[in-house]
Order: C-alpha cells, then sequence, then structure tokens
C-alpha cells in the first residue's frame, strides 16, 4: 500500500475534521434554513447577508519588495583567533584527510582556533555607500564583505559601532547606490502594518511581514533603547534589515529576537529608525555618539507609585537613585522626585524622558520640572559628556596582486599572532585553483615559502617572483595548530591582473 507522507496524511486529515465540524452542521442548518422558509410566509422580509472581511485592510507587500529590495544587502562578517569558550563556537574549517595527514591528527582538547563567519543584513542610506546596519554584527570583527541586490560584492569599511543602541554604519567605495526612503518611526502604532526584506540563513531577498505589536518597549538588558515589537519572522541573518512600513519606509532597524530556541518564536525587535539615524550621523562625523550625562536612575511610574507620592496621574518619571558628584546632583535632584517635563516638553512615560535626554548637546542647560512632597518644583541641569572609548575598526583592503596560485591572503595582527601562538604568517580567506587541489583551504595559515618566513603579503609575492615558473613551491601551512609542508605547482604563465590581498585588519571592541 502506497504510504501517505506526513504532510499529505495531515492534510487529509484537517479536511475530514473539518468536513464533520463545518460541512455537516452547516448542511444541517442549510435544511433548517430550507423548512423554515417554506413554513415561513412569502412576506416575510429577507435576511440580509453577514458583512464579508475586508481583504485589502492587509497591504500587498509585492510593490514596496519591487521598489525597495535594491537598497538592502547582504552582510557576511569575518573574525578569526582564539575563542575563550570553544565550546560556544563551532569551527568553520575542519581538518581533512586528503590534507597532510600531520594536519589531521587530533588536536588538545584545551586548544581551539576559530575562524567565525556571520551573516547580517543591512540597508543602504546614501548614494555614496554608506550602509545602516547592527552594531553586534560589525563588533569585533575582522573584515566585512557587502553583496548588493545586483549581485555586486564590495569590501566594506567600518565607520562606527554604537553597542548602546546596536547600531553600525559601513562603507563601500560605490556611487550611485539605490538609497532607501527614511520613514518617522513616531508615527507607529501598534496594529500597523510592517514588513522586512531580508538574508535569513542567507537567503537572499527574503521578506516577511506582520504587523507593529508594541512601541517603545523597554527591554531589560537592552538598555534605554525604545525598540519597536513586531510579529515579523526574523532569523539569522535578518539583524540589521531594514524594516518598512506600508509606504515603503524605512521605520526601524531589525536587531533582536526573544527566543526560547535561539529561532524566531513570534517577538522581533527593532531599533526605531528616527534613533537610528541620529545616531548614524553622528557616527558619520566622528566615529563616535556623544552622549548627555545627567548622572540619574528612572523608574516608570504607576497608578499606585503615584498614589503614594500625591501625584494627580500617573506620568512622569521617578528618580530612584542620584549619582554622587554627577550634573544630576549638582542640580539638586533627590531620591523620590518625579520629572512630569523636560524643557517644557511633558514626560507621560520613562521613555519621553530618555528620548529628550538624548537628544540634548552635553554642556547645553536644560530646565526639568520636578514634583516633590506635593508640590511642583523647576530644577536646572547641564548635562556632561558621557565618557566613552573610541573604537577603531579595519581599515579598507589594500591594492590587490595575482599570484597565479588561487590564494586570497591577510595580514594577521600582532593580537591574533600572540592567540594561535604565530610568529609569522599569512591568513588564507580564500583558496582556489591549484592551492584549493592541494587541499589548502581558507582559514589556514601560511607561515613560510619554501625555507623563508612570510609575515606580510609584499613578502610572500617577492618570495614567489624570486621563484622560476613551471616548477613546485613548497608552502609551510598550519591548521588546527599543527604545521605541515605542501607543495603547489607554479604555473608557467602567470596571470598579470590584480588579486585577492588583503591587508592587516586589526581587530578591536567596541566601546
Amino acid at each position: 500500500m502506497k504510504k501517505i507522507p506526513m504532510a499529505a496524511r495531515g492534510s487529509a486529515g484537517c479536511r475530514r475534521l473539518f468536513q464533520r465540524l463545518v460541512l455537516f452542521p452547516a448542511c444541517a442548518g442549510a435544511l433548517a434554513v430550507l423548512a423554515a422558509c417554506a413554513a415561513a410566509p412569502t412576506s416575510a422580509p429577507a435576511v440580509s447577508a453577514l458583512p464579508s472581511a475586508d481583504v485589502s485592510l492587509a497591504p500587498a507587500f509585492s510593490s514596496l519588495v519591487a521598489s525597495r529590495s535594491a537598497s538592502v544587502v547582504d552582510i557576511s562578517t569575518l573574525r578569526i583567533g582564539r575563542d575563550e569558550s570553544p565550546e560556544d563556537i563551532e569551527l568553520e574549517i575542519a581538518p581533512e584527510r586528503d590534507f597532510a595527514d600531520r594536519l589531521a591528527w587530533p588536536m588538545r582538547a584545551n586548544v581551539r582556533v576559530s575562524q567565525i563567519r556571520d551573516l547580517a543584513s543591512g540597508v543602504i542610506v546614501s548614494a555614496d555607500g554608506l550602509i545602516l546596519t547592527s552594531a553586534h554584527v560589525v563588533a569585533h570583527i575582522d573584515e566585512v564583505q557587502v553583496r548588493l541586490d545586483d549581485g555586486r560584492r564590495f569590501t566594506a569599511r567600518v565607520v562606527g559601532a554604537d553597542k548602546r543602541t546596536d547600531v553600525g554604519l559601513l562603507k563601500i567605495d560605490a556611487t550611485a547606490l539605490p538609497v532607501a526612503a527614511i520613514g518617522d518611526s513616531s508615527r507607529l502604532a501598534p496594529g500597523d502594518w510592517v514588513a522586512a526584506i531580508s538574508a535569513p540563513f542567507g537567503f537572499h531577498g527574503s521578506v516577511t511581514a506582520g504587523v507593529v505589536s508594541a512601541v517603545d518597549r523597554i527591554l531589560a538588558g537592552g538598555g534605554d533603547v525604545p525598540f519597536i515589537q513586531t510579529d515579523v519572522a526574523i532569523n539569522p541573518g535578518s539583524s540589521g534589515s531594514p524594516l518598512f512600513d506600508s509606504r515603503g519606509e524605512v521605520i526601524g532597524i531589525n536587531s533582536m529576537i526573544y527566543s526560547g530556541s535561539g529561532g524566531y518564536m513570534g517577538l522581533s525587535f527593532a531599533v526605531p529608525i528616527n534613533l537610528a539615524m541620529r545616531i548614524a550621523t553622528q557616527l558619520r562625523a566622528g566615529g563616535t555618539v556623544r552622549r548627555a550625562h545627567l548622572g540619574v536612575e528612572f523608574q516608570e511610574m504607576t497608578p499606585a507609585l503615584a498614589q503614594s507620592f500625591a501625584l494627580p496621574k500617573a506620568s512622569g518619571a521617578l528618580v530612584v537613585r542620584v549619582d554622587a558628584g554627577s550634573p544630576a546632583h549638582a542640580a539638586g535632584l533627590v531620591q523620590g522626585d518625579i520629572v512630569t517635563a523636560f524643557d517644557g516638553i511633558p514626560v507621560s512615560r520613562l521613555t519621553d524622558l530618555l528620548q529628550q535626554v538624548g537628544e540634548r548637546v552635553p554642556g547645553d542647560r536644560s530646565r526639568m520640572e520636578v514634583w516633590r512632597r506635593g508640590a511642583q518644583r523647576t530644577v536646572w541641569v547641564t548635562p556632561s559628556e558621557e565618557r566613552t572609548a573610541k573604537a577603531a575598526f579595519p581599515p579598507a583592503a589594500a591594492p590587490e596582486w595575482n599570484d597565479g596560485l588561487g590564494l586570497s591572503l591577510g595580514e594577521v595582527s600582532a593580537a591574533q599572532k600572540a592567540q594561535l601562538r604565530l610568529d609569522s604568517g599569512l591568513l588564507v580567506r580564500e583558496a582556489t585553483g591549484l592551492a584549493r587541489s592541494e587541499g589548502i583551504r581558507a582559514g589556514d595559515f601560511i607561515v613560510a615559502v619554501n625555507d623563508l618566513r612570510v609575515d606580510r603579503v609584499e613578502q610572500f609575492k617577492q618570495a614567489l617572483s624570486r621563484l622560476p615558473a613551471g616548477r613546485s613551491v613548497a608552502l609551510l601551512v598550519m591548521r588546527d595548530m599543527r604545521l605541515a609542508y605542501v607543495a603547489v605547482w607554479l604555473p608557467e604563465q602567470r596571470p598579470t591582473g590584480r588579486a585577492s590581498f588583503l591587508r592587516a585588519p586589526t581587530p578591536t571592541r567596541a566601546p
């Protein structure tokens, strides 16, 4: 007997259940109606039909995708080095038996060298190559590649990243790029339709849609960012992707999900575009974000708290802590004060105050209306600048040179060498052609050419140029802390074009 696939069996079962639950009662109901009609007088008024659902309420996102997808990019990042928690990282490059037996020997359990590749998304915000994404996408990376919707690929430079708001900014060397239309996230309301275009798990141009579940959502561990909560499906590879409204305007940058399994569970959170663009403007200007610092901690007001403090209504932001020597302390704020207005703008919720403070320039004097012990007071405060360390990021790729072997090499920083216990070496970022045919893979390290150790791309270039064509060269290769020489044949005619040699990216951590 032919077996029915699980999906088909489930569908058949559902149809039978539907017939039992819907069709049979419906038929019985229809017979009853017919009987009633037969018995009823002919002058009885006709029963009006029930109103049908308005399918036009759900927007058609096909036109949005057609007009906006060109501004969405795929991002792939690379980070190399030794991991402090090897259990959390999976090796991308595993030892292969066709590559020098010594390199395939088992490693010590406490040794772990990682080459971590991640996928993400971003959106073009300027025609000259500025790309908005998430800060966690570009944090601690050694290299970042961008793929445009038309298939072109670029090596990107990290302009800046703000860990506090999870906003990152990239730059590629391109012009006349399609730019996304930027909307106004303050106009969003729960129930509004939204859609995301991203590359979940690397599937380019994927579209998911849903509604806004909540706005101004403050999350534990999410800082003071008033997130947009949606039920749009967001998965690995979607971080940094744009969230569009029904008008095709970007109103958020997808940042995180709430999940107990690591995958999408119906709760996604996006950074409001008004906040993201304000941060991006500062990152573009100086690579960092200047923040006004008050030195005070607030709490959301509730009706019970308002009654306790004799506040007429449950609004404002309650002061729960004031740092000694801070601008708030100097202004006279005390624990138990309730800020009801900031520079004349009423504070209905805590997020209102956080937004107002975030928009202020350090050093500018501001007026705060405060409720204290049953009376309204005015307090003047001058925010200081929050101290943060300026982040440095990998430089752009240097000119390339073709070795004829199919190797794309990158220089290794001193910190990475210390982690890997390397005296010298170049990272294999990509291996094709002759090198790949001999078993060299991405993630390997070229330590020496014959007996000449190489530490710079220029040294590798010179070493190969001094060798006669039409013979083999011995490359000392390290993989998983094991060394072995691999013989690669030098072609008699070497290409004269430019190939893939990249200067050393210096990894640093964002503040």
